[in-house]
C-alpha cells in the first residue's frame, strides 16, 4: 500500500511540473504557474522521500501535519469553488451583462477568456435586449486593452455594437464591478438588474467582489480546459484566501 501511495504521489507532482511547462509555453505568466511548479515538486519530493517523510519525529513531524492538514484544507475550499462555480442563477430577464475581462496575447483571445465571450453570445440570444459591458484594461503582455478584443469578437459574432459598451480601466476583478457600476448607474436612470459572466474557478471571488463594489448580480459559468484546472484553481484559492483577509 505504501508503494502505491508514493507511486501516486510521484506521478501527480510529475504531472504537475509538466503541466507547468507546457502553460508556461502557451499562455501568460500568472502566479497559478508558479503555485502549479511548487506543488508539484513538493508531491515529486514526498513520493521519493516518502518513508522517510513517515518516520519524522518532533518538530520536523509537526510541520509535516500542519502541511496536511493546510492541504486538506486547500482541498475543502477548492472543492467549494468547483461546486460554487458550476451552477448558474441567471434568469435572463437582467437588464445588463458584465463579461469580465481575462488575459489576452497581443490581440488574441486566450481559451478562458474566449469561453466567456461565447457565452455571452449565448446570453444574448436569450436575452437581446440586455446591455453588454465588456470589461478589462490592457495588461503587459496585452497590445490592445481586453474590452477592445471582447467588442471585436462581439460584434463579429452578430451583437450589435449599439448594445456594446467597452470599459477599459479595470485591471483586477473589482475594478471591473465597480467601474462597470459608474457606467451602469449613467446609463440607467432607474433600479436595474445585473448579470455577469466570468469562468467557474472564478464565479464565488466574483460574487463576493460584486457585492463588495455595491452590486448584486446574478451568474453565468463558463467553462475551462481541463488541463488548466490546476492552475487556476490553486491561484484562485490564494486569490480567495486573500479577499477573507482583505475584503478586497
Amino acid at each position: 500500500m505504501k508503494n502505491v501511495i508514493r507511486i501516486i504521489y510521484i506521478l501527480a507532482g510529475a504531472f504537475l511540473i509538466v503541466n507547468t511547462v507546457f502553460l508556461t509555453l502557451i499562455s501568460n505568466y500568472n502566479f497559478g504557474l508558479v503555485i502549479n511548479f511548487l506543488v508539484g515538486g513538493a508531491l515529486l519530493l514526498h513520493g521519493i522521500f516518502f518513508e522517510r517523510i513517515l518516520l519524522l519525529k518532533g518538530t520536523l513531524r509537526q510541520i509535516r501535519n500542519l502541511v496536511y492538514i493546510s492541504a486538506v484544507f486547500a482541498l475543502i475550499v477548492i472543492t467549494v469553488l468547483v461546486g460554487y462555480g458550476s451552477v448558474d442563477n441567471v434568469t435572463y430577464n437582467e437588464d445588463a451583462l458584465i463579461v469580465l475581462g481575462a488575459g489576452i496575447k497581443g490581440e488574441e483571445l486566450t481559451y478562458p477568456l474566449l469561453h466567456r465571450l461565447n457565452k455571452a453570445v449565448e446570453y444574448s440570444k436569450k436575452n437581446k435586449r440586455a446591455l453588454i459591458i465588456v470589461s478589462g484594461g490592457q495588461g503587459p503582455q496585452e497590445n490592445i486593452t481586453e474590452a477592445l478584443a471582447m467588442e471585436r469578437f462581439l460584434i463579429k459574432n452578430g451583437i450589435p455594437v449599439e448594445k456594446i459598451i467597452k470599459e477599459e480601466k479595470a485591471s483586477s476583478t473589482y475594478e471591473n464591478f465597480a467601474f462597470s457600476r459608474r457606467i451602469l448607474d449613467g446609463y440607467f436612470k432607474r433600479p436595474y438588474k445585473v448579470a455577469f459572466i466570468t469562468n467557474n474557478f472564478h464565479v464565488y471571488r466574483a460574487t463576493r467582489l460584486a457585492r463588495i463594489a455595491g452590486i448584486e448580480a446574478t451568474h453565468c459559468n463558463a467553462h475551462i480546459e481541463w488541463y488548466t484546472y490546476t492552475v487556476n484553481y490553486f491561484r484562485e484559492f490564494t486569490a480567495v484566501l486573500k479577499l477573507w483577509v482583505l475584503k478586497r
